[in-house]
């Protein structure tokens, strides 16, 4: 499970607690695969609430294991020793907490997500009321009148009643953590949990119809008597050069110098070679198409096709006719088209580029310049596949053992081109899959939930958490670091 959604299911499971739902809460937090430290610490609490002094003792034995400072788990698990009656551990538990209070008279974890304050006198009482358990009533008193040298004001009154209860021989009432109390995970991380509506909902400030409410793409169009019939057609495409044609077949480009069309799309053809290709324009892209794909139509007929009302060809695409390399069209044609903006580039094959076709969920060819870096090729092909470079893998063969990565030598992947062309795979990769990163440089954070690794480190990326953050393994350890700290 990645950091997200461990965080999603703890805040959900502490959310339950709040509304004293406990069965769900445990029911959640218990669903949680690795749970951290926090997150077992909670589970244990709910677990001494239902009276379950067994699952509470596991709890709190694995909150410990995953962080051996936590005295706040210590001073639960001697509790749970405490009423389980194995007051020789409980007090162990109670002297361990102690140690980790490092001297000072409290702790307080706030900052940590749990609104509790330890105290070291309260430890040192529970201490010496399982020593009073064993009738170790001289050891109860040694640890009250220390536990003197750490009160506060607040917890006086508690102290005093306990020493005179010893004097007595008589034991006295015992100091519990309230179970209720849950760490809750950090509220800046569950903030980006939430989805955030940036622009807000749009409101319409003027139109030319009084009762035009409608803030979408297609505003209400103002009513007009004795109006025309059918639509006027718009002026830009009067003012368009070259022919309309409609596309019956979708086409792949192999070269630089073609464009991608598919069944449906309306071009305009700006010259026909007698090669039967022709050199169009479509959406403000100029390139190369087979012009047996394509069908004449009036400016019109075309608006009709562009609305649905003309039904595309349902027949095989016709084979592709053979080009005649190295001829020219007409550049005074082109360059006098007030559409364009004339490029040699766009009318031969591109000679210091390599056509890559890729084989994804569909098929698509890319051109980049020759010897690229691994970085230049995998930036091309995550934005036609609109996926982040590191959710996509790519591979010289469909089976994915030939595989391409930060760490491949690309000279053996441009050997394998052939006439300007090579054919890759590329396939997304799925959720959980690990991927290896080398530390830049050394990253050490105060925030437990972070990951600390040192330079030339090697991480294990488990999952990525924004566009800034990723998710990892290093050390043995897991947690959040910046994404620039890696390469």
């Amino acid at each position: 499970m990645s950091f997200v959604d461990t965080l999603r299911q703890w805040d959900d499971g502490v959310t339950c607690a709040d509304k004293q739902d406990f069965s769900e809460a445990l029911r959640i937090l218990l669903a949680i695969p690795e749970p951290n430290s926090k997150i077992c610490f909670n589970i244990g609490c709910l677990h001494l609430l239902n009276q379950n002094l067994d699952d509470a003792e596991k709890a709190f034995d694995c909150s410990i294991r995953k962080d051996e400072h936590l005295a706040v788990a210590f001073f639960q698990r001697g509790i749970t020793f405490y009423k389980k009656m194995r007051y020789e551990e409980s007090i162990g538990d109670f002297q361990r907490a102690f140690k980790t209070l490092r001297g000072n008279n409290l702790i307080d974890y706030k900052a940590l997500g749990l609104r509790y304050i330890l105290y070291a006198c309260e430890v040192l009482h529970n201490m010496a009321l399982a020593e009073a358990q064993l009738g170790n009533w001289e050891k109860a008193e040694q640890n009250l009148r220390k536990a003197l040298d750490y009160k506060t004001e607040a917890k006086l009154s508690v102290i005093e009643k306990a020493q005179q209860a010893v004097l007595k021989e008589k034991l006295f009432k015992l100091v519990e953590f309230p179970s209720k109390m849950m760490f809750k995970p950090n509220k800046h991380y569950v903030a980006e949990l939430e989805k955030k509506d940036y622009l807000g909902k749009a409101k319409v400030v003027a139109s030319v119809n009084p009762q035009d409410d409608f803030s979408g793409f297609a505003p209400l169009q103002p009513q007009v008597e004795d109006g025309p019939l059918s639509p006027r057609e718009p002026e830009v495409l009067r003012a368009l050069e070259g022919e309309p044609h409609t596309v019956l077949f979708e086409f792949v480009p192999e070269t630089c110098d073609e464009l991608a069309v598919k069944p449906g799309n309306m071009v305009f053809v700006l010259q026909k070679g007698a090669d039967n290709w022709a050199y169009v324009i479509f959406n403000g892209r100029t390139g190369l198409v087979p012009y047996n794909y394509l069908e004449r139509q009036e400016i019109s007929l075309a608006l009709k096709q562009k609305k649905g009302l003309v039904p595309t060809s349902s027949r095989e695409a016709p084979n592709i006719p053979e080009r005649t390399r190295g001829r020219f069209y007409d550049t005074q044609v082109l360059k006098h088209s007030r559409f364009l903006s004339f490029s040699m580039f766009d009318l031969v094959c591109c000679h210091s580029l390599y056509i890559v076709k890729v084989h994804f969920t569909f098929t698509f060819a890319v051109s980049i310049p020759r010897e690229s870096s691994y970085e230049v090729l995998i930036r091309k092909i995550s934005k036609k596949v609109k996926l982040p470079s590191d959710n996509i893998s790519l591979s010289l063969d469909s089976s994915g053992q030939r595989a391409i990565d930060a760490n491949t030598d690309m000279e053996t992947v441009w050997s394998q081109v052939r006439a300007g062309r090579i054919t890759l795979w590329c396939n997304e990769k799925k959720e959980g899959e690990e991927t290896h990163r080398v530390a830049l440089h050394s990253y050490q954070s105060a925030n437990p939930e972070d990951l600390n690794f040192k330079e030339g480190d090697e991480i294990t990326v488990l999952a990525r958490i924004n566009q800034d953050w990723l998710e990892g393994r290093c050390n043995g350890s897991t947690g959040i670091f910046p994404a620039s700290f890696v390469k």
